[in-house]
């Protein structure tokens, strides 16, 4: 299994707005996408979801951007990888058994549960107040600070 690119890239965009959390000023995409290096357009797409979630909010007017809708202590990893990608089921009959005649006799499927259990403990157990208390550890000696 692998976390597609939007899961990604849509938990470093949040990232980005949880450093800049509790500033006035709303954030630009153009400026996150800068940053992040990930394309504006690709950006907009992702922004989309996150708001119909309730994890940002966007501001409108001249100097409009975007806010995290809270605090960053309250937004799991989970969030926002349910926002822009799904389920984080590792197989379709986890989230609903109809969808495979075999679901109640699969010796396999409780493997997927399992491991689908544990991905969703991980990313339910970090939020992005833990990712930026990691990365003020991380600062390097002349005050910069590494990529996110």
């Amino acid at each position: 299994m692998k976390l597609s690119t939007r899961g990604r890239y849509a938990t470093r965009a949040m990232l980005d707005l949880a450093l800049n959390y509790g500033q006035q000023e709303p954030v630009v995409l153009s400026a996150i996408a800068e940053r992040q290096q990930i394309s504006e357009q690709y950006l907009e797409q992702l922004i989309s979801p996150l708001k119909i979630a309730g994890l940002v909010r966007s501001v409108r007017g001249p100097n409009g951007g975007f806010l995290l809708a809270k605090p960053p202590s309250l937004i799991r990893i989970s969030h926002i990888i349910r926002a822009v990608e799904g389920s984080i089921a590792l197989v379709e009959c986890i989230d609903d058994p109809q969808t495979c005649s075999r679901a109640d006799d699969c010796l396999t499927r409780g493997v997927w549960l399992k491991a689908t259990e544990a991905i969703n403990n991980v990313f339910s157990s970090i939020t992005l107040q833990d990712l930026m208390d990691k990365k003020a550890e991380e600062m390097l000696p002349s005050g910069s600070m590494r990529s996110i």
